[in-house]
């Protein structure tokens, strides 16, 4: 299943991790990054460590840690990557494939089979968004927006129009990839909560399938807007019976709509957005 919701939740802080899962967000984001402050780094993977091993194995909540970068990174891999309960890891301000690739081969020499998502922060990464998104154990792409804005120079308006060709650019290259589609970015305004629905609905409608939220009442609104309806959710296992059903080609829907294989992968994603 697709995640709609994420909530980030600082590493070195002990009472909201005990609280996280409770949270009614589809995954976990554990920061061991920025949330941390650096003299606080050691003791947070510490806590972070004992936790996730603490942790059962969740059927229903992803649990992923974001890492810090440069020299630490290896550190927290090694700290946390044989806990059976991590889904995968974040990799903060990602630049490079081949930066991912190394990655790659310390989890295979740990033995983890941890999922990877690169945070894309910078105009650079953005323009490698297609190689990155190819790398090893890529789930999806990420967009680290305070990061980017600060590096390209851009000051979004009201309707962030700004950051369209951005945004839209890492949709297509998860596509043409064939991993995930994107979760969108966090919105630091957690205290003005219509104007969060209304920039997570203009996401959804980008091609963003959930997002990442930095306060457990942007959660809530996050999971409302994409979760399908009952009657998407019934017309598209329908329409993805019947095209098994019947096999591949073309047909004709009980509306009269044109059905391709292109509306059977929208109906799969719909199907994937249920809970």
């Amino acid at each position: 299943m697709l995640a709609r919701s994420a909530l980030y939740v600082p590493g070195d802080a002990g009472d909201k991790l005990a609280k996280a899962l409770d949270r009614g967000a589809d995954e976990i984001i554990v920061d061991l990054e920025d949330a941390v402050a650096p003299p606080a780094k050691d003791a947070a993977r510490e806590r972070v460590r004992v936790w996730l091993h603490d942790l059962p194995m969740l059927a229903n909540v992803g649990v992923w840690v974001r890492l810090n970068t440069g020299d630490l990174r290896d550190t927290d891999v090694r700290a946390i990557a044989d806990a059976p309960a991590l889904t995968g890891v974040m990799v903060a301000k990602t630049e490079t494939a081949d930066e991912l690739v190394e990655l790659d081969g310390l989890l295979t020499s740990l033995g983890s089979a941890a999922a990877v998502v690169p945070l894309l922060e910078s105009a650079a990464s953005v323009l490698r968004a297609a190689e990155i998104a190819a790398a090893p154990r890529v789930q999806r792409l990420q967009i680290g927006e305070a990061d980017l804005r600060a590096d390209i120079g851009v000051t979004p308006g009201d309707d962030e129009r700004e950051l369209l060709h951005v945004r839209s650019q890492v949709v297509l290259a998860s596509a043409a990839a064939g991993i995930a589609p994107p979760i969108a970015p966090v919105s630091t305004n957690f205290r003005d909560l219509d104007a969060f629905r209304a920039s997570t609905e203009a996401l959804a409608r980008l091609g963003f399938v959930g997002r990442a939220c930095i306060h457990p009442a942007q959660v809530a609104i996050a999971n409302e807007v994409f979760t399908p309806s009952e009657e998407q959710v019934s017309r598209a296992r329908a329409l993805v019976e019947q095209w098994e059903r019947d096999g591949a080609g073309v047909a004709v829907d009980d509306r009269g709509h044109f059905v391709d294989e292109a509306v059977i992968r929208q109906a799969r994603l719909v199907l994937a957005r249920a809970r």
